[in-house]
């Protein structure tokens, strides 16, 4: 069973930066797309980013410019670097592992996900 664990949530003012990072323990990371999704209080879980084995990425467009999804295969490791943070970017983080490398927009297609970071902007 895999399993990821992400870090690097917290409290931060409107225009600041976070850097989350989720460990995975598969063995074939590499091989793998990883994806980056939020759900904040009522809302539907929705796509944030997502990094393919080849490294080509793909953003939401609500986050296009202010994040960048990037990953390092020899420490099993995926980020999202958070900059000009909103507060509508307020929301529980979670990544997301799709064996399968397709890195789509669609949560289903993701087979392993992590238990997710809060991410809290204040006005």
């Amino acid at each position: 069973q895999v399993q990821l664990v992400e870090s690097g949530g917290g409290l931060v003012q409107a225009g600041g930066s976070l850097r989350l990072s989720c460990v995975a323990s598969s063995r074939t990371f590499s091989s793998y797309a990883m994806g980056w999704f939020r759900q904040a209080p009522g809302k539907e879980r929705e796509f944030v980013a997502s990094i393919r084995s080849g490294g080509s990425t793909s953003y939401a467009d609500s986050v296009k410019g202010r994040f960048t999804i990037s990953r390092d295969n020899a420490k099993n490791t995926v980020y999202l670097q958070m900059n000009s943070l909103k507060p509508e970017d307020t929301a529980i983080y979670y990544c997301a592992e799709d064996p399968r490398n397709r890195g789509r927009v669609r949560a289903p297609e993701y087979s392993y996900w992590g238990q997710g970071t809060q991410v809290t902007v204040s006005s």
